[in-house]
């Protein structure tokens, strides 16, 4: 998706309030935006915690300021700067943060954003932005330049099957239609959700849709008619389950009076093994492999 957002960025370079802050990131990736913006692109090294507050200043100033890292060192190291200088005005700083979950992979937990929207979702005026396909990045770098609060992007890579032609872009969208359980994913792991069930027959095909921005503000008249049917629901994310988009959803149906009878919620469980290794084998250990999850879920439909 790195490739995609700056080109989507480089269509807005026009706009001379747009600054980009990087911090010490992006080499062999952002030049094109480098070149475009020229002096708009701002490099402020391996200082975070000023870099976010300078992009606060630039708010101020009714800039529009980006400011790029990898997802940990851009939530976690500046969070208090993101706290008072950001969140507290209501400034519009938008923080991308490269790698989502476990998208580092052998780089460890340091590299790891395993619990970024939680924490952040903790802020006053904050929403955050997950695209799932290129597709949503191409959306969402317009719609963000237009947006007068702050933003956390969390990047990571587009797995959308060759052959699916993704929804227009919206906050929620099903992605598959299906009569069995009611499936929401947040992130890149819907592409591969959607390659695992495309091929199940109706009955036995999970109802999957996509949530793309929080905190939740309202949910689908569909979505919920999806729930009162199916009466299981199933969420999937590259996230911790404190604070997580389980637990969101947990609370929204619950103060509806809306709680069906079972609920699976497969999420980033950590380092299971001790060890480190890809995105992939981290989801493996986690139980997120897209295949193995619809799988499951096919076998317990099968058997009801």
């Amino acid at each position: 998706m790195r490739d995609v957002f700056c080109r989507s960025l480089v269509s807005q370079a026009v706009d001379p309030r747009l600054v980009f802050l990087t911090g010490d990131l992006g080499f062999r990736a952002l030049e094109p935006l480098r070149d475009a913006l020229r002096e708009r692109f701002i490099n402020a090294g391996v200082a975070e915690q000023n870099m976010v507050s300078v992009a606060a200043g630039l708010a101020k100033l009714e800039l529009r300021p980006w400011v790029y890292s990898i997802a940990p060192f851009l939530y976690a190291r500046p969070f208090e700067q993101i706290r008072n200088d950001v969140c507290a005005h209501k400034l519009p700083v938008v923080l991308v943060g490269n790698g989502g979950g476990y998208g580092y992979g052998v780089m460890g937990s340091t590299h790891h954003a395993l619990e970024d929207y939680g924490c952040l979702l903790t802020l006053p005026n904050l929403r955050v932005f997950v695209p799932a396909f290129d597709e949503d990045v191409c959306a969402m770098v317009p719609l963000l330049m237009q947006f007068d609060a702050p933003a956390y992007f969390r990047l990571g890579v587009s797995e959308r099957p060759a052959e699916y032609t993704v929804p227009a872009y919206c906050c929620w969208r099903r992605l598959i239609p299906g009569d069995g359980p009611t499936l929401v994913v947040i992130g890149p792991l819907a592409g591969g959700l959607v390659g695992a069930a495309k091929g199940l027959s109706l009955a036995c095909r999970p109802d999957l849709w996509l949530l793309s921005e929080l905190p939740v503000q309202a949910l689908p008249e569909a979505l919920l008619e999806s729930i009162g049917r199916s009466q299981h629901l199933v969420v999937v994310e590259e996230h911790t389950a404190a604070g997580g988009l389980g637990q969101i959803l947990s609370y929204w149906l619950a103060s509806m009076g809306l709680v069906p009878r079972r609920f699976s919620h497969y999420y980033a469980r950590g380092y299971v093994s001790g060890l480190y290794g890809s995105q992939r084998f981290h989801r493996a250990e986690s139980g997120l492999e897209p295949d193995a999850i619809v799988a499951s879920l096919y076998k317990e439909r099968v058997s009801d």
